[in-house]
């Protein structure tokens, strides 16, 4: 049976400038979009390119005493490598400088021409070069821009109009029949009273500059840059050159866009097609602007923030997370560096990260890095197994609906209970007794079969992590034949097969100081025994004040393992929220390495640093004692907080 084609498209980018964090977030979003319906089974073509016309281009390539041409090639190649770097698996990338769309732009005009809906006029009127958008007197916001604030300025000239208005009706019913045609629904609604107020003919050539498409029967007129650029689509598509293409992919399943070329996608570009006699797209999704600290992003700001410095410092996978997880589509989304550091220890450092490394430490430990095959299930197996089931349908829900914040979400439910339910079974218990094995082979294959699902899930989102996964987890099959239905399906891990030794996938970002308060000498004998020591009667009182210089936190264990040559002490790597410390513990006879990893434990952070066995340990975690027994302190909170 041959695959459902999906045809998605991004904006194509003006080389006015390099792109910045905002414009790969839209990239970003249609590749997750793409690499989704791809696993999904669909014949995918994805579109992305660069829109090279027009009079800014002209005055930019002017300023820097070089030809449009020289100055646009120079852009787009910064383009490329972007997207290059962030692993966007485009198909096509079109440039309106090309043969191909050259050819088709005169093809169009000519036609709508040939059936009188392009007519000569002389335009005077209100022009935004920067936005490259006429404007009636009324629309204007005192005198300004209405889209960009900046001034316009005033243009007469003889022109070629298109007659929107003969399409006005038809276009508005077209929306009000078809609801999921611009979304979202807030985007819909402001189209809607946008033609209601009227449309005008559109302003369709230029001849004040002359960087653009010669108009083929009239080439003194250059061919107006929105008009020129809209018709990518349907040129990437075939529908000049390739006639069995085009039927295949057209109409566009998604055109994703700015909210603020809504208006050109959803009036102007359907009004084209309508003239054309061509089917619209099925949707234009208008998606959020990315602020920066609450402010948009803006070169005299100097907040314009540079998605290629990010990846080179963060990683491809951290920055697609980010931007995926982060922000929902259709709302306007805050970066900040502050909000990418924290969710790449969370989430990717901490959760994935752990629950990856602690799984394939306890296989590699306790069942010689063989997976085998489960002994049974017991209820809380089957609790888990249903949760993976119910993530993989409700993730293909969220995605058919573009809700890629939600299905993230989902497979994080799904991570963060796994994690939990290693602490629940304890296989470093079930290790102990050669009567669990079977119960142990349990634990063990399942927490590998939810990290195989987890790999497939993300893959579209983290398409360099997803692979690394399962190269560890020693799946033989090649990764890029995976499908959706393969994650929707329990049981699917071969038993027998052998893991790899574990690799940090997402190492955690350290950038604040670390803060040492001051404190009198401690016995550094006693800060290491001090948590399996029973507590002394009769301490002297102390004030408020003296118990104030405590300075008690939540700490998050990451890492845990004995310390050489003893008995009784561990070496704990753990996560204060700001940094990391390591800490040697005695409570090797209480408590299995494995055990602790994932605990959040609340901990002394401003003892002076310790020598112990040549290990610096720095901190102190609390524990409760009695009847030779010990149990430690923690709590349900955030690394960091502050326990009083």
């Amino acid at each position: 049976m041959p695959k459902k084609p999906f045809y998605i498209t991004t904006p194509i980018y003006y080389p006015s400038d390099r792109l910045h964090i905002g414009h790969a977030y839209c990239t970003t979003v249609a590749d997750a979009i793409a690499r989704y319906k791809r696993l999904a089974g669909f014949d995918v073509l994805f579109l992305t390119g660069s829109d090279e016309h027009g009079q800014k281009i002209q005055r930019k390539a002017a300023e820097n005493n070089t030809t449009p041409q020289a100055y646009v090639d120079k852009i787009v190649a910064s383009f490329k490598h972007l997207w290059e770097k962030l692993n966007i698996s485009n198909d096509d990338f079109i440039r309106t400088t090309e043969p191909r769309h050259h050819e088709l732009v005169q093809a169009v005009f000519q036609k709508i021409y040939d059936q009188g809906d392009i007519y000569k006029a002389e335009y005077e009127g209100w022009y935004c070069t920067p936005c490259e958008t006429f404007w009636m007197e009324r629309q204007l916001n005192e005198g300004k821009c209405p889209d960009c604030g900046r001034a316009v300025e005033i243009v007469k000239e003889e022109s070629y109009f298109f007659r929107m208005s003969k399409y006005q009706e038809r276009l508005l019913d077209y929306i009000e029949e078809n609801p999921e045609f611009i979304q979202p629904t807030s985007r819909r609604n402001e189209m809607i009273n946008f033609i209601k107020g009227g449309l005008e003919d559109l302003c369709v050539s230029r001849t004040t500059f002359d960087w653009g498409i010669p108009v083929p029967f009239d080439t003194k007129h250059v061919v107006y840059v929105w008009f020129d650029a809209l018709t990518n689509y349907i040129t990437a598509a075939g529908y000049l050159h390739d006639r069995e293409k085009f039927a295949k992919y057209w109409p566009a399943d998604i055109h994703l866009v700015g909210k603020e070329i809504v208006r050109f996608h959803s009036i102007i570009w359907p009004v084209i097609l309508m003239a054309l006699g061509v089917d619209l797209p099925k949707m234009v999704y208008g998606h959020g602007w990315l602020v920066v600290e609450g402010d948009k992003m803006s070169k005299s700001k100097g907040n314009v923030i540079d998605p290629l410095a990010l990846i080179d410092e963060f990683g491809p996978d951290a920055i697609r997370y980010f931007l995926l997880r982060e922000i929902t589509l259709g709302l306007d989304g805050n970066f900040s560096r502050d909000a990418l550091i924290n969710r790449i220890n969370a989430d990717l450092a901490n959760d994935l990260g752990n629950l990856l490394h602690r799984s394939l430490s306890m296989i590699g430990r306790f069942n010689g890095g063989v997976i085998e095959a489960p002994g049974g299930t017991d209820a809380i197996d089957q609790e888990l197994i249903e949760l993976a089931r119910i993530t993989a349908a409700q993730y293909e829900k969220h995605m058919e609906y573009q809700d890629i914040n939600a299905a993230l979400k989902d497979v994080w439910t799904l991570i963060g209970r796994t994690n939990k339910y290693i602490d629940e079974t304890g296989p470093w218990a079930l290790a102990k007794d050669p009567a669990k094995k079977g119960r142990l082979n349990t634990v063990l294959f399942n927490l590998a079969e939810v990290l195989r699902i987890v790999a497939i899930l993300i893959s579209p989102f983290t398409p360099v992590t997803a692979p690394k996964i399962w190269r560890q987890l020693g799946l033989a099959s090649d990764f890029a034949s995976v499908t959706l239905g393969e994650a929707q399906a329990w049981g699917r891990l071969p038993a027998g097969t052998v893991v790899a030794k574990p690799e940090p996938i997402f190492p955690r970002i350290e950038e604040q100081p670390e803060e040492q308060a001051e404190t009198k000498p401690v016995d550094k004998a006693a800060a290491v025994a001090a948590a399996d020591a029973p507590q002394a009667p009769g301490l002297p009182e102390i004030t408020i004040d003296e118990f104030a210089k405590v300075d008690l936190r939540v700490a998050k264990v990451l890492a845990a393992e004995k310390v050489k040559k003893t008995d009784k002490l561990l070496l704990l790597t753990v996560d204060l929220g700001t940094e990391q410390r390591t800490i040697i513990s005695g409570i090797a006879k209480h408590y299995e390495p494995e055990q602790l990893v994932g605990q959040n434990v609340v901990m002394v952070v401003n003892l002076k640093p310790a020598k112990i066995r040549g290990i610096e340990s720095r901190g102190m975690v609390l524990a409760a004692v009695g009847d030779d027994r010990l149990q430690l302190v923690t709590a349900d909170m955030p690394a960091g907080s502050k326990v009083r």
